[in-house]
């Protein structure tokens, strides 16, 4: 399939000149990646405390008895430290000042049914503090500034509050883009409690704007279900963890490798970012005291593209009671855990379980997963757990895990099936060019719409190397059946040719081997991984899940919604398509 240009000729040799241009622009000059590789070596590990990550509330008046909420957050630049032997980085931050601006950002805490509205501000310099690629399709103003613009993961909000890739706007609103309408926002929080973060979503600057620093938290709360479950709470024992990876210039700066994989084709653009040093909560590698006792612990997997399998030694397993913004039926032990980018894992860790006086919380998997190359002695460690003694007078852990969680209704009748396949161009080297998702950009008309209130399967081909984590912005969804494809090199040359999954008897390759869906993934998800050389069977809900209620609001409006893979150098690259929902 012949790759379609995005910009006129012109247009790219204008653009061209404009990257490279901002490249001669106050960046820190090239260097190996070996060298790189050194700043983050010489970084001594767990040295630095986790950090409480600062929490804004979006409500008013007191939990049992909520108003709605008014928030003002901005996007700034400042100034971070990563690790305590490391200068300070340039970084762009959310938070209610300049002053306040945190990476990652302030954790936002919405109590379910009672809405909330946040106004973005954006007061980013007029230039981008990494490098970006103008030959893709990319958000850019006429006037200069960084593009952003909000969306919250997993939310379920009208179109107009949904941060399409489209909204984008500069500092003062100086530009806009095509889909902007409004400064604030509305989150209804009518789904059921459970994890989401927020980040940018800038069309085509998603990967640098994450990279910068643009990433945060946000949960909706339920007081009721908090007092019947009886987890772990408190700002001591109920802690998030918000992990990526970084590498940085030796003057604290943030490393990109600003050259392409193919260069002559996107001077920039590389399928995959991956960085040296393992950052939680804003530190790299740290460590926390814990006492003897049960830690509810939201772990949320916010880099660009490495996917972690969380460990922890001392022969300790997670207890895990949810997956992304839903609870489990019931609690899952489990020795480890696969997270893709933009995934979520809701665990408790009971270390009353070990005699050991400190933990690791480490990862084994491959990068870019799951063929690429295996941890080393840096991304193989996360953060350490110091197990401290404590005093008589310290509270008896009263916390528990209780027996069963929540269910919630299961998929009613199937109103429609759909075929969603997954594709990776190459040049005559054999490397990665842009990803389309049924052979399509973008900017091409919608071909997904469903209606809103059903159910649909969506049958997922992977017909590329990678595993891909499947988002979809509205919905929530679950993989029901993962099933190798045989012949695949026949069926991905018909697919390539025709596009037309029935055309190329996709149900006469789709007979090999079933890998099982984990049984801590089996609920109601807003990420859910794509095997490569399968298909995977995912039932998607376009209602609540909570009851089977319509969505409260008009869905079917203006700029609809999207799907994409969540690894953003992808999504970034094509592999997005728009989603618009009818009546």
């Amino acid at each position: 399939m012949a790759t379609k240009s995005l910009i006129s000729e012109a247009a790219k040799l204008l653009l061209l000149l404009i990257y490279y241009w901002s490249l001669c622009n106050g960046q820190s000059p090239p260097v190996t990646e070996a060298t790189i590789r050194q700043v983050a070596s010489s970084l001594q590990l767990y040295v630095d405390p986790l950090p409480y990550l600062p929490k804004l509330l979006a409500y008013t008046g007191m939990p049992t008895n909520p108003k709605p909420g008014k928030l003002t957050i901005g996007m700034y630049q400042t100034l971070w430290k990563f690790h305590r032997d490391l200068p300070a980085t340039p970084v762009f931050a959310y938070g209610t000042s300049a002053a306040k601006a945190t990476v990652p950002g302030p954790l936002i805490e919405a109590i379910h049914g009672v809405p909330t509205y946040i106004t973005w501000e954006n007061h980013l310099p007029q230039n981008h503090i990494l490098p970006w690629d103008p030959t893709i399709s990319t958000a850019i103003p006429k006037n200069g500034g960084v593009p952003t613009v909000v969306h919250l993961h997993g939310g379920i909000h009208p179109p107009a509050s949904d941060g399409s890739a489209l909204a984008w706007f500069t500092a003062n609103f100086s530009d806009t883009g095509p889909a902007w309408t409004q400064s604030t926002y509305l989150y209804p929080n009518v789904q059921h409690a459970g994890n989401l973060w927020y980040h940018d979503h800038a069309l085509g600057l998603t990967r640098i704007n994450l990279l910068a620093g643009l990433i945060a938290p946000y949960t909706i709360e339920d007081p009721t279900m908090n007092k019947k479950l009886n987890l772990p709470c408190g700002p001591e024992f109920d802690r998030h963890l918000m992990v990526f990876d970084r590498s940085f210039y030796a003057d604290g700066s943030l490393f990109m490798n600003r050259t392409g994989n193919n260069p002559t084709v996107h001077p920039q653009w590389q399928p995959e970012y991956f960085g040296d040093a393992v950052i939680v909560n804003g530190k790299a590698w740290p460590y926390l005291q814990v006492q003897r006792r049960k830690y509810r612990f939201r772990i949320i997997n916010t880099s660009n593209a490495r996917y972690f399998r969380f460990s922890l030694t001392g022969g300790l397993s997670f207890i895990v009671i949810g997956s992304d913004a839903s609870y489990l039926p019931v609690p899952i032990t489990a020795p480890n855990i696969l997270l893709a980018p933009a995934e979520i894992a809701d665990v408790v860790i009971d270390f009353s379980l070990t005699t050991a006086n400190e933990l690791l919380l480490t990862n084994d998997a491959p990068y870019p997963y799951p063929t690429g190359n295996p941890v080393d002695q840096l991304n193989s460690k996360i953060m350490k757990f110091i197990i401290r003694s404590v005093g008589k007078l310290v509270p008896t852990d009263v916390s528990s895990v209780p027996p069963t969680m929540k269910s919630y209704n299961a998929a009613t009748k199937v109103a429609a099936t759909r075929y969603i396949a997954m594709y990776e161009y190459q040049s005559a080297a054999g490397t990665p060019t842009h990803l389309y998702i049924n052979g399509k950009r973008f900017t091409d008309p919608v071909t997904e719409t469903p209606k809103s209130g059903t159910t649909e399967v969506w049958e997922v081909i992977n017909l590329t190397g990678d595993n891909h984590p499947l988002h979809i912005h509205l919905a929530e969804f679950q993989a029901i059946k993962v099933q190798q494809l045989v012949g695949l090199a026949g069926f991905t040359a018909c697919m390539t040719a025709k596009n037309d999954a029935v055309a190329c008897n996709v149900t006469g390759h789709a007979t090999g081997p079933l890998v099982a869906v984990p049984a801590h993934e089996k609920t109601w998800k807003n990420v859910v991984k794509i095997e490569p050389g399968y298909m995977t069977t995912v039932v998607v809900k376009f209602n609540l899940v909570d009851n089977d209620d319509p969505y409260p609001f008009d869905v079917t409006a203006d700029p609809g919604y999207v799907y994409h893979c969540h690894i953003l150098d992808h999504e970034d690259n094509e592999m997005i398509r728009p989603l618009k929902l009818v009546r």
